[in-house]
């Protein structure tokens, strides 16, 4: 293969979009019927009325990959997860009376943004990679949508911001007063493979976006810009980030929060 990823698109209505993207990332742009140019890519990133999806070519090709907040696995957490109980709401310091603002420098997808949005906080969301975070802003824009018919969801929604930055930058440009009383830290991971949804979005990510070979040295830039702890998400058996050994953990069968606290959340936060 001799390009990594292109931009697919069939839609006459959304061309001008398609073709400001793919002229923004010098990418190629492509149609269905350019099926010898499609063959030759790695990944297409798919853009069409529905959502915007990254997908890997091939005839065994796992399905899209896509940011999605109304149905699903995420959207069953909102409705059915375990509220408070849950170890990322305890990991965060989330319970009732406190509703930490939560920067998530890491965004992915943004589906634990969104838990911990339904859960009451404030997330700001931070994304490094044009690709991920034009996945996200579509996946968000598509739950706004939606979310003209439910209320709760609209509110959801309405607690999540999405930032293109890189994190290192956005932290360095904070001032004091505008530190988030929670910092929350989920870096790619290689080794994280079992799970076969997770395996594909790894398998995508670190082909298109890269493996955040810099992880280790976000968490002391965090810790230092920070009013309360700072929360990271690992596989359950991988190192610690940055070799620096948290307050305390939580374990999950798959994976862990390490906890490093600064100082002891009040018993109020932002609660309304």
């Amino acid at each position: 293969m001799t390009n990594l990823l292109a931009l697919l698109c069939n839609y006459p209505e959304l061309m001008p979009q398609a073709e400001a993207l793919a002229a923004q990332w010098s990418l190629p742009l492509l149609r269905e019927r350019d099926v010898t140019a499609i063959d030759d890519v790695a990944f297409v990133l798919l853009i069409s009325p529905e959502a915007m999806a990254l997908q890997q070519t091939g005839r065994k090709a796992p399905g899209p990959i896509l940011a999605e907040f109304t149905e699903g696995a995420v959207d069953h957490r909102r409705k059915f997860g375990g509220g408070k109980g849950q170890m990322i709401a305890k990991a965060v310091g989330i319970k009732a009376g406190v509703y930490p603002h939560v920067l998530d420098a890491t965004a992915g997808l943004g589906k634990d943004s969104f838990v911990l949005a339904t859960l009451g906080s404030e997330v700001t969301m931070i994304e490094r990679s044009p690709i991920v975070h034009t996945l996200l802003s579509d996946g968000l824009q598509r739950a706004r949508e939606y979310a003209l018919q439910d209320p709760e969801l609209l509110g959801v929604l309405q607690r999540m911001q999405l930032t293109a930055q890189d994190s290192r930058e956005y932290l360095r440009s904070l001032a004091p007063e505008q530190f988030p009383d929670v910092i929350y830290l989920d870096p790619m991971f290689p080794e994280r493979h079992k799970a076969a949804d997770v395996k594909k979005e790894m398998a995508a990510f670190h082909s298109v976006v890269g493996k955040d070979e810099d992880a280790d040295s976000l968490l002391p830039l965090a810790l230092a810009h920070v009013n309360y702890r700072v929360v990271v998400k690992r596989p359950r058996k991988a190192p610690l980030l940055n070799n620096q050994v948290p307050s305390y953990q939580l374990e999950g069968k798959s994976s862990r929060y390490d906890i490093y606290t600064l100082k002891k959340l009040p018993e109020r936060l932002n609660s309304e």
